[in-house]
């Protein structure tokens, strides 16, 4: 193996420069880097040193990198900017505007879209030239296929947005409501259209009236809401959707007259996290920054049956008492033991009044329930439905309410028994 010696930074301008415009790629692209962590990254070179990409890669990293979800973008745009440019002219073209029928290769992988637009920040991209047209002739437009900014970030996948889009779709998202049908109580509240008789006003009503029954007082059961119960998967496949769900489920949270009691909200991976106080906070970045900074297995595994084991054992008494809506948020890729996570699920549908499973995977269409982890917990769910862009929340938001919504349930289990 070759030697490691220090890079003698003074005599590599060049290097200074591209760390430099690295590092403004990776503020572009929302990381908070500012001039003391450049400079350190420089030093940290320096006194590091590499033989191996690797090596550069992890210095670079351990300057640049301090919250999992940057991870990455950091990743993406190390790829592009050091390792692989003409991927980088790939996504030049991919941005121009498609007048002339210029569509992408391929969808983007997570982050890249950001990582591009980042690096060609401020670069002036070629215009496709236009052919000169007579005076009076006329240009065709077909415009059957063009939609508005939101209609088209509405069936976006949240892994494929970029910064802006995905900024512009969290302000969507805070304009979504989730509401919520009450539910009759064993209590009754006094109304002269109900079917139940309510004795002991009657009584107190004779007494009055000098011990004659003269009317009968009547009542009708009085209407409570459930609590909403949110269990949210933030391992690594899951953590960019994660995120945005968090996001709408702060608006929710917040959200005045939506109809729920109380709104609870956990993240599980590797272990089980309640995050239901920090979302409570009126400023949406502060309360996932909090929510973040509690849940330490971000972007981590998945132990789907334990962390279910754990709620059905510590929380489930205390949140689902009043017959909640559960809403669990996972791609069912666990690894555990799948007769135990059949069991886990089987106790939380118990206990809950609708389990509602969302699933990012329900956007390709020849998903089938093959992994071990969505063929145990299938059937013990109310409604299976997709999870992965703005309409698919709005589909919840109408369904939510339906109690013979099954989603794509039936579907899916008629393909498992086959």
């Amino acid at each position: 193996m070759a030697e490691q010696l220090p890079l003698d930074i003074p005599e590599n301008p060049k290097l200074v420069q591209n760390i430099t415009h690295f590092a403004r790629a990776l503020r572009k692209a929302g990381l908070p880097i500012g001039t003391g962590r450049v400079i350190d990254a420089i030093r940290a070179v320096e006194a590091a040193g590499f033989t191996e990409r690797r090596d550069f890669y992890w210095t670079l990293h351990a300057c640049f990198v301090s919250r999992p979800e940057h991870r990455t973008v950091f990743a993406q745009i190390f790829r592009l900017y050091w390792r692989d440019p003409r991927y980088l002219e790939h996504m030049m073209s991919m941005m121009l505007p498609a007048i002339r029928g210029v569509q992408e290769e391929r969808a983007a992988q997570a982050g890249e879209k950001r990582a591009a637009e980042a690096l060609l920040d401020g670069v002036e991209r070629d215009l496709p030239e236009f052919e000169e047209q007579e005076e009076g002739s006329e240009i065709e437009v077909d415009a059957s296929l063009t939609a508005s900014t939101e209609e088209r970030l509405r069936s976006l996948d949240f892994e494929q947005m970029s910064t802006e889009e995905m900024a512009q779709a969290k302000r969507m998202l805070v304009r979504l409501s989730l509401p919520v049908k009450p539910i009759p109580s064993r209590r009754g509240q006094a109304s002269h259209l109900g079917l139940r008789i309510d004795r002991a006003r009657t009584l107190r009503n004779a007494m009055r009236q000098g011990g004659e029954l003269r009317d009968i007082a009547r009542m009708q059961p009085r209407p409570r809401w459930p609590n909403l119960v949110v269990l949210c998967d933030i391992s690594g496949s899951m953590s960019q959707y994660s995120r945005v769900i968090l996001h709408f489920l702060h608006a929710v949270s917040n959200a005045k007259g939506a109809g729920w009691a109380k709104v609870h909200a956990f993240t599980f991976g590797t272990r089980l996290t309640n995050i239901t106080r920090h979302l409570h906070q009126r400023d949406v970045d502060a309360a996932l920054a909090a929510a973040g900074a509690e849940a330490q297995d971000w972007e981590g595994g998945t132990r789907i049956g334990e962390c279910l084991h754990e709620f059905n054992r510590d929380w489930s008494r205390r949140v689902m008492g009043q017959g909640a809506v559960v809403l669990l948020i996972t791609d069912g890729l666990d690894r555990g033991d799948p007769d135990r996570l059949a069991h886990e699920m089987e106790r939380l549908h118990l206990s809950s009044r609708r389990l509602i499973w969302l699933n990012p995977l329900l956007r390709w269409d020849g998903f089938a329930p093959k992994a071990r982890g969505v063929a145990a917990m299938l059937p013990h769910v109310d409604s299976f439905r997709a999870g992965h862009s703005i309409a698919s929340l709005e589909e919840l938001a109408e369904a939510i309410s339906r109690p013979d919504d099954v989603g794509e349930k039936a579907r899916l289990i008629a393909a498992l028994s086959a």
